[in-house]
């Protein structure tokens, strides 16, 4: 695996000295901008919305986003080509196609042929560039975005909290997913993430395009109600961006909802962009293991997709705190990718690999072999093996605490 964690010696810093002005302060909204015609003060909005989608500031830009894009999807089409190229490996060495290996010996197989290297080559150099045009942009404009999140930090209608001073654990000091600088570690994080992951969803079949929101409003309008249907308290659990949020408190508009996040520079892109949109959630730079909540304060508890980026002791720590938060009669619903306790196909096994390895995810061996199920239960929750995914292709972790 690439050590790039030495790097946020440096650059760990820059997302605390850009917080520090801001920061261990709640920031109550005056005013509240509902209308995505009425832009808040500082707004900088270069080219409208598109929807709820504030437009790539520049059409050069939008240019470049739209081939990064074009080619994650034709990237895809590797997916199932790479999957007939390997049970011809496999079938050549005598070997059943379908049968279950750990990670060593999926790349023992693989190693060597260059349609499989062919596929993760090309999807990671994808990677590299999607990120490079928005980092290189937003880092060229720096001095009006910066001001407009200044001038959003104290705006409404929701609250950021930001904390410069918290003691980031070491498993989030690393570039995730190659973005450069990370989440804490680039002051406009959430920016560059934004537009990353948009492109990265549109070239996922079951996914699909995300510009609208469309994954996070979906997947809320699918989680269950408590029993008793009381919903007036909603925590996100690694809130990013806060798409998740904003989307649960479009559904609940009654509860008071708070997103948290490690990353300060992604709680305090959400907390602007929620604001933009004209939606009342409370944002925090915050820990998964330690969120500063009372016992049972919550009615819901929801996760997406932070746990396989959690060694698995820590995420232990997550469903304690998890358990600890939600109320008597409240649930879990961490969403994330299926545990398969170590092995798989040589196929799902190889991806997992290259992603681990050059995808700059260090812990997805440790996830795979994680019983996430079994934890959440040893934990006190009672997982509902009745409840359908709230997101397809992720299983269901329906936890109810009903004791």
């Amino acid at each position: 695996m690439l050590d790039r964690r030495s790097l946020f010696a440096a650059t760990a810093a820059v997302g605390s000295f850009v917080s520090a002005a801001f920061g261990g302060r709640k920031a109550q909204a005056a005013t509240s901008y509902t209308s995505r015609n009425l832009s808040p003060p500082g707004d900088v909005n270069k080219r409208g919305t598109k929807g709820r989608f504030e437009r790539v500031p520049e059409l050069d830009l939008e240019s470049k986003w739209d081939f990064v894009t074009g080619f994650r999807q034709f990237q895809q089409r590797f997916g199932p080509v790479t999957r007939k190229r390997i049970a011809k490996i496999m079938e050549d060495k005598g070997l059943d196609p379908k049968a279950r290996v750990s990670f060593d010996e999926a790349l023992k197989l693989v190693e060597d042929d260059l349609l499989v290297q062919t596929s993760g080559r090309t999807w990671i150099s994808n990677q590299q560039v999607t990120w490079k045009i928005f980092h290189d942009y937003y880092h060229e404009h720096a001095e009006e975005y910066l001001a407009e999140m200044e001038t959003a930090d104290t705006a409404g209608p929701g609250t950021l909290e930001l904390n410069p001073n918290l003691d980031i654990p070491d498993y989030i000091r690393h570039e995730i997913h190659i973005q450069p600088g990370g989440y804490v570690g680039d002051e406009f994080a959430g920016h560059i993430y934004h537009h990353g992951t948009n492109s990265f969803s549109a070239g996922i079949p079951f996914l699909g395009d995300n510009e609208q929101d469309q994954i996070p409003i979906r997947t809320v309008e699918r989680l269950p109600l408590p029993a008793d249907g009381k919903v007036k308290r909603i925590l996100d659990m690694g809130c990013g961006i806060g798409r998740m949020p904003v989307a649960l408190k479009e559904r609940f508009p009654e509860a008071e909802v708070w997103g948290i996040d490690a990353g300060g520079p992604m709680v305090r892109y959400a907390h602007m962009r929620a604001n933009d949109l004209g939606v009342d959630v409370n944002f925090a730079q915050r820990l998964a293991e330690d969120t500063k909540f009372e016992d049972g304060y919550f009615d819901i508890v929801v996760s997406s997709i932070i746990n396989h980026e959690i060694p698995s002791e820590d995420n232990k720590k997550v469903i304690a705190e998890a358990y600890r938060v939600t109320r008597k009669g409240g649930y879990y619903y961490p969403i994330d990718f299926r545990t398969t306790g170590g092995t798989g196909t040589v196929y799902s096994q190889y991806r997992r690999w290259w992603d681990h390895r050059w995808n700059c995810e260090p812990w997805s061996p440790e996830f795979v072999a994680f019983d996430f199920e079994d934890e959440i239960e040893k934990a006190g929750f009672v997982i509902n093996k009745e409840t359908k995914p709230a997101q397809p292709g992720f299983g269901a972790r329906h936890a109810e605490k009903l004791a």
